[in-house]
């Protein structure tokens, strides 16, 4: 059995995060999707999703992206149940996000702060070779040069390119 969802839009309100008894982190934030075509009136219409991410990057989502933000969510539905204060049943269907990706830096949707660089190492998730935290506890900077400071000059041949 398969239950994949991919989606890509921006956030509808900026992320809540809150935390378990036992600490855990959980961050519920909703995302529109538009559709890949337009109405009657020629206007594109989109699709409302409820997200929940947990742990880290539930941190990292509340913590980078507010309300406007693109993003890109890999996860799977989940569906609840629950009587609400009036007794009535309530179905609940939700993305139960694996992984965040931001998609643009943060001032690009109107927020303030630095280059994507200042959070690129928080997205978490997936095994990219770029934009994971460092896991050794040191400082990570996708700007770090390994040759910066070597004052040599780069001698690559044609033969050693891949393209």
């Amino acid at each position: 059995m398969i239950n994949r969802v991919v989606l890509v839009g921006r956030l509808t309100r900026d992320p809540e995060l809150r935390y378990t008894p036992n600490g855990v982190a959980v961050a519920n934030f909703g995302i529109a999707v538009n559709r890949p075509f337009t109405n009657q009136q020629g206007e594109r219409e989109a699709d409302f999703f409820n997200c929940v991410v947990w742990r880290k990057q539930a941190e990292n989502v509340a913590n980078y992206l507010k309300k406007g933000s693109l993003a890109g969510i890999d996860g799977r539905l989940q569906s609840r149940r629950y009587e609400n204060q009036e007794g009535r049943r309530v179905n609940v269907v939700e993305v139960q996000a694996e992984s965040v990706q931001f998609l643009e830096p943060r001032n690009a949707s109107g927020g303030t702060g630095g280059p994507r660089n200042d959070y690129a190492g928080a997205q978490g998730g997936g095994n990219q070779g770029y934009g994971q935290q460092n896991q050794g506890g040191g400082s990570s900077n996708l700007n770090d040069d390994p040759f910066a400071n070597d004052g040599q000059p780069i001698d690559i041949s044609d033969d050693d390119l891949p393209f």
